[in-house]
């Protein structure tokens, strides 16, 4: 699935879509360079799932945790983490293995803590010229 779009009212069919498509896959990967809208687009999947806790980026607490409509979700950011020691430290394996929603930025820090690829959805954010592309695979 590609969408652009070039307002952020359309983030919120960018997240539908995205739950959506997630279906069982409650893991999302959210790819992208530095503000590329990550936490933007994670604040409205975590709306959509029926948080009503203020959502922010965790990068010094690594994992922040919020009560959706449904089930729990995990919000993780782990740019900050040094090697994946520090992911296991925190029982990231734990978090992946709930069963809840798991919405993890920069991904790529703890690559051989995640599931198999078909357990999982990833989701790349690139802008160019002011449209944000949203790809999921």
């Amino acid at each position: 699935m590609e969408i652009k779009a070039n307002i952020l009212e359309k983030l919120e069919m960018v997240a539908a879509r995205i739950i959506e498509q997630a279906g069982k896959r409650k893991i999302i990967l959210l790819e992208g360079e530095m503000g590329a809208g990550k936490t933007t687009l994670i604040k409205e999947i975590c709306l959509k799932l029926g948080v009503q806790d203020i959502v922010s980026s965790p990068t010094f607490g690594i994992v922040n945790e919020y009560v959706g409509a449904q089930s729990v979700v995990y919000h993780f950011d782990a740019y900050r983490l040094e090697d994946e020691d520090e992911a296991y430290d925190i029982g990231v394996e734990e978090y992946l293995d709930s069963g809840n929603w798991c919405l993890i930025e920069w991904p790529d820090k703890i690559a051989g803590l995640l599931p198999s690829e078909d357990e999982m959805m990833k989701v790349e954010i690139k802008e160019e010229q002011g449209v944000r592309t949203y790809t999921s695979h």
